[in-house]
């Protein structure tokens, strides 16, 4: 089993997060899809330095970035952002490119069931022929109920992947999954079996890491390779601020305190977390990949 992590979570150097994950023994990054703000040589050289490699990049879908928009050229400017992601994946040796195919909150329709479906097959179509030219896979992540009402489960996923056609696969999430699906190991199995379980996320059912919530993580490791995959798990834990008035938690602040652009505070903050200090979050990245290699070991032994 591989381990990979986002950097989303926690805005900060890439040289400090790559360090880090060096550091609690991963195997690489799926790298936040924010193209402009790296330098794909820099990148390669520092995953070099570290021995860790790209495993792809993942779409942050804020505002302004959404494949099912009313407006034409919205959608026009997402589909670019969706190639330029690829495009960074690629330059970086990544394989995947996780991909939403509208902006993370938006709950509610602009259009008919008929023609968001159109646009958004349409749109992930041209994102999949530039895919295919610069050699990586599209993974489409089905959300929760209450981060878009679009793509909520492996079944939506895969006829989106068949529709759009090629080699268009699916990401699955612990987190969503838990809320979703009636059985999260069938959703694997279902989903492996039609050749389309191109990417896996971990994070426990209330998003803290792995370990610190109710999924069992033996059954989770011997699920996803009941379902014939054996590419990188990919942590994205998010530490939640709690804001009531007897709370004693003091390791996260808001999410203006992030060194950040305003749409990934925004991101942040419907996210309801904010900035983690690098104390906690080491802990939280150390301890996914313990539980998670612990785990993986109890599975072999049984």
């Amino acid at each position: 089993m591989k381990l990979a992590m986002h950097n989303w979570m926690r805005p900060e150097p890439i040289a400090t997060t790559l360090a880090r994950l060096a550091r609690f023994g991963y195997d690489g990054i799926e790298i936040s899809g924010e193209p402009a703000t790296y330098d794909a040589g820099e990148v390669k050289e520092l995953l070099a330095k570290h021995n860790l490699k790209c495993w792809g990049s993942v779409t942050l879908m804020v505002n302004g970035r959404d494949l099912i928009h009313e407006d034409h050229y919205v959608r026009l400017g997402s589909i670019q952002y969706a190639k330029d992601c690829l495009t960074l994946a690629s330059k970086l040796g990544g394989k995947i490119v996780t991909l939403i195919p509208s902006t993370v909150g938006k709950t509610a329709p602009m259009s008919s069931v008929e023609q968001e479906w159109k646009w958004a097959v349409d749109g992930i179509k041209e994102c999949q022929e530039h895919a295919e030219k610069v050699g990586v896979k599209i993974a489409i992540e089905p959300l929760n109920r209450f981060e878009t009402y679009f793509i909520n489960r492996h079944d939506q996923a895969l006829e989106l992947a068949h529709q759009v056609g090629g080699n268009c696969g699916v990401c699955l999430d612990f987190f969503h999954m838990n809320i979703e699906e009636d059985d999260w190991a069938k959703a694997l199995k279902v989903t492996g079996d039609a050749g389309k379980l191109y990417d896996v996320h971990v994070a426990d059912n209330n998003r803290m890491p792995p370990g610190e919530g109710s999924i069992d993580w033996k059954k989770a490791v011997e699920a996803v390779h009941a379902a014939g995959y054996s590419d990188y798990l990919t942590v994205e834990f998010v530490v939640p601020v709690d804001r009531t008035p007897r709370s004693t938690r003091k390791e996260i602040g808001d999410a203006t305190e992030a060194e950040a652009s305003e749409g990934l505070i925004k991101f942040l903050r419907d996210h309801g977390t904010g900035a983690v200090p690098e104390q906690y979050y080491d802990r939280y990245v150390k301890d996914s990949a313990t539980h998670l290699r612990n785990s993986e070991k109890q599975a072999a032994k049984a």
